[in-house]
């Protein structure tokens, strides 16, 4: 699974951090940044994805497909 950031669209809630650290932290602008979105199963991922207010957090499939926001 593919993981996107739109960066115009993250507030910085770090809503994303607080459930995936090992995949997102915060950059110096408070602005979510991926670090290893391969350190957590796909189930884990979606929950923080869905955890972001903004719907900042894209994910996709291996074929490109968007999974989430849909």
């Amino acid at each position: 699974m593919r993981v996107r950031i739109d960066r115009e669209k993250c507030i910085g809630s770090a809503n994303c951090v607080a459930s995936a650290p090992t995949v997102y932290r915060l950059d110096e602008n408070d602005k979510a940044i991926l670090v290893d979105p391969e350190t957590i199963d796909e189930e884990t991922l979606l929950l923080s994805a869905e955890s972001c207010p903004t719907e900042a957090i894209i994910l996709e499939d291996d074929d490109g497909n968007r999974v989430y926001p849909s």
